[in-house]
């Protein structure tokens, strides 16, 4: 166990179509679950060092709705990077390295080209978005530096995501842990004195916070194009393959549509109910309910990390016309992404009250997210169990079967039973709290019976 550790956390490219697939799916998951939790990181370390700032509440509030706004981001980060995956790692199962090579620099291409615009679009609407989200007045002016930052950010947040990904797809998931830690140190060690001044630099407070995370998150990219272009990775980059393939990009957005709108789809769910939570609960209740969600992030993204690992092994698998292979793989990491999700539960269950009142001094907001850690941590098991499955799909290359559960569970169950609980039981809040363990579980059953079908080995990618 303490060779395949070591092995994991080195950093090169492996074949993971021969040998043991528990060591495969360890070999993949150590690395992938660090990475996860260190971009789970950036969100907690902002919220802590801004959860002790005058005012509390306008800057919890504004971090949890531009991370909501920054949701779609994610969900466009996450979603040409799991097209990126899928092709790589399909090559890569092939042993074709200069195929999986151009294929992940048309990806970069493709990425860069939508950030321009999303950048621009949220630098000149930040108040407007704050506003629409639900935020008061006061709170939507004293975040606007803050989302302006952030929002003009999303080149580095995509770019952060989708190169990851691409080393993920090779084999290599420990480069896309290293480029976090970079990531996180910086972001770490920049945001007490760019919040709280240290010596000559001045206070920013909040302001400080945006721009510490984007320090950060380019640090992070650096490293990455750094390591992409030293020539010590299989994946070799020349200067001909930033030429733009239109055909490459015909394929890679044929993946990445349905993929980035399943992603999407989720996370307007998450906007609807943020802003549900912000109308229902007012300023305190939404800080409450924005501090349970970045804890629930804390521990749902190294479990994404792990369900990360079916991805690179489906698409390796399928690549080496291995189907039985691929099959077991998934069902291998299933099961220990269920035994991360049981401690998981058990601790927020246990320690609802001091992880609460670890991020705010606000004992009004406090109380409300002590009911939600409780409350969303009920379905920990079977969202563990959903990452994988849906995860498996997107790494066959079968983004479309994903896309449609995500519609079905999020807008046709999560926002109806969330705005009925909330509005017309006048349950407020809770009744928010209650829509998604319910929602997130129904997904991961219906999941669980498309995947047993089979239909996602027959993909062409």
């Amino acid at each position: 166990m303490y060779s395949i550790i070591k092995k994991s956390l080195q950093g090169e490219e492996l074949d993971f179509t021969i040998g043991s697939i528990r060591s495969a799916v360890i070999l993949l998951a150590i690395p992938m679950m660090l990475e996860m939790m260190m971009e789970s990181v950036f969100a907690l370390v902002d919220l802590y060092f801004v959860g002790h700032l005058p005012n509390s509440s306008y800057a919890i509030q504004t971090v949890g709705l531009t991370e909501s706004v920054l949701a779609i981001v994610y969900s466009l980060a996450m979603g040409i990077s799991m097209a990126a995956t899928a092709v790589v790692s399909r090559r890569i199962g092939e042993k074709d390295p200069a195929a999986a090579s151009k294929a992940g620099v048309q990806a970069i291409l493709l990425a860069t080209a939508i950030n321009v615009a999303i950048s621009i679009f949220g630098f000149v609407y930040a108040t407007q978005i704050l506003m629409w989200m639900g935020a008061s007045q006061p709170v939507a002016l004293h975040g606007t530096a803050f989302m302006q930052i952030m929002m003009s950010s999303s080149l580095f947040i995509t770019l952060l995501f989708l190169i990851n990904g691409i080393f993920r797809g090779a084999g290599n998931a420990a480069i896309a842990m290293k480029s976090l830690w970079v990531a996180n140190i910086t972001n770490i060690i920049l945001c007490p004195i760019l919040i709280n001044g240290f010596g000559p630099i001045p206070a920013f407070g909040l302001t400080g916070a945006a721009i510490a995370t984007t320090i950060g998150r380019g640090a992070g990219v650096v490293y990455q194009i750094y390591y992409l272009l030293n020539g010590k990775s299989a994946l070799k980059i020349v200067v001909s393959y930033f030429n733009p393939s239109w055909q490459q990009i015909k394929a890679l957005i044929k993946i990445a549509t349905p993929a980035v709108l399943q992603f999407v789809i989720a996370s307007g769910s998450w906007i609807f109910l943020a802003q549900l939570v912000a109308v229902t609960g007012g300023d305190h209740g939404s800080a409450g309910y924005q501090t349970a969600l970045r804890l629930l992030m804390f521990f749902m993204l190294p479990a994404w990390g792990l369900s990360n690992a079916a991805a690179t092994l489906v698409g390796q698998n399928l690549g080496a016309k291995q189907l039985q292979r691929a099959e077991e793989s998934v069902m291998k990491t299933a099961k220990y992404n269920v035994m991360y999700m049981l401690g998981v539960t058990i601790l927020s269950l246990a320690g609802a009250s001091l992880l609460a009142s670890f991020f705010t001094n606000d004992q009004q907001v406090q109380v409300i997210a002590i009911r939600a850690i409780r409350i969303m941590s009920v379905g920990y098991v079977f969202y563990g169990i959903g990452m994988v499955l849906m995860n498996a799909f997107n790494g066959a290359g079968d983004t479309w079967t994903p896309t449609w559960i995500n519609l079905a569970g999020f807008w046709f169950l999560q926002i109806p039973l969330g705005y009925f609980l909330a509005q017309y039981l006048d349950m407020g809040p809770d009744g928010v709290f209650i829509a998604i363990p319910v929602s997130e579980t129904t997904i991961s059953i219906v999941g669980f019976i498309v995947f047993r079908k089979g239909r996602w080995k027959k993909t062409k990618v």
